[in-house]
């Protein structure tokens, strides 16, 4: 095995191999990731570790994936408590780079490897995050034109026609793309709308592949220990995928409301003391389990996993 650590930055990959002295760098582009994917191919069994960078990351892991490289995507967070504990306290790129490599190394058996989305669910989440876009630009236009004095509110009034129409045909693709992907399990519960269910599509690939504790944690919706010898902490949610959480709260809100079996599960821990949110986040991870369920199902009809 051959532990690899990749620094991704906007404009540059710094790439590390553990053991070896110095280290690579490739340009963040098209020929740069298809170079570095040529050298990485060449060694023996790479274990690859990439940090998560706002999306600039994507390029290289979904080139490692389609190249069947063994890679993985961790938190910033994750790669600077690795950095703190091995006692680095400087940070560089090179720095980082090789403190990923070593993670490789050390934690390869604790790492959990990417999963690259289709071409279709990589489509279908750059319509979302150009939909959240969006959204986020006519709320603000619109508390501007709350405050404007006449003339400048028309031009707003404008601004925000043209971005309702961008807004339209968003999510016209948006649905059609569901329409063609989405089965059963992620439209099987009332609540579940276009929404949540173009976020389960083209964030999660890994719904239906994990077991229900495993894909609690990893949207962030699995309740942490914070308990030390005979003290016992508030256990709270951390971390987890933001993008996937949002919808899947939004989901709960109308499914807590409209699908009777949810409505009972939320009352039930209402009447058990439970606080609204903490009972509300309890709804999550159950109809988040439930969405997973159905899906490992049609998953093993179609034959794609083990029963």
């Amino acid at each position: 095995m051959t532990a690899v650590g990749i620094d991704v930055g906007k404009a540059n990959l710094d790439v590390a191999v553990d053991g070896l002295p110095g280290v690579s760098r490739y340009a963040n582009s098209r020929s740069g990731i298809t170079q570095l994917v040529k050298w990485l191919k060449a060694l023996d069994a790479p274990r690859i570790v990439v940090e998560a960078t706002g999306g600039y990351e994507e390029p290289v892991l979904e080139a490692c994936c389609d190249a069947q490289l063994w890679v993985c995507r961790i938190n910033p967070r994750q790669a600077r408590d690795f950095a703190k504990a091995t006692g680095e306290l400087a940070k560089t790129d090179a720095i980082d780079a090789r403190l990923l490599a070593l993670m490789a190394r050390l934690l390869t058996d604790r790492l959990r490897p990417y999963t690259a989305p289709l071409a279709w669910q990589r489509e279908l989440r750059d319509w979302l995050r150009r939909r959240s876009q969006v959204v986020i630009a006519v709320q603000a236009h619109k508390q501007q034109a709350a405050m404007a004095p006449t003339a400048v509110r028309a031009l707003t009034a404008r601004t925000i026609a043209a971005l309702q129409r961008e807004l339209k045909a968003v999510e016209l693709a948006i649905h059609r793309l569901i329409k063609q992907h989405a089965t059963p399990a992620v439209r099987s519960s009332k609540g579940l709308g276009p929404v949540f269910q173009a976020s389960m599509l083209a964030m999660l690939p890994e719904l239906g592949q994990l077991n229900r504790r495993e894909i609690a944690k990893l949207v962030g919706v699995a309740p942490m220990n914070r308990d030390s010898g005979q003290g016992q902490g508030k256990r709270r949610i951390r971390g987890g995928r933001a993008a996937v959480r949002v919808a899947l709260y939004m989901a709960t809100l109308s499914a807590v409301r409209w699908d009777p079996l949810m409505k009972a599960h939320y009352q039930q821990l209402r009447d058990r003391g439970k606080l609204g949110k903490v009972a509300l986040v309890a709804c999550m991870r159950k109809l988040l389990g439930i969405v997973n369920a159905r899906r490992r199902e049609e998953l093993r009809a179609e034959g794609l996993i083990m029963s």
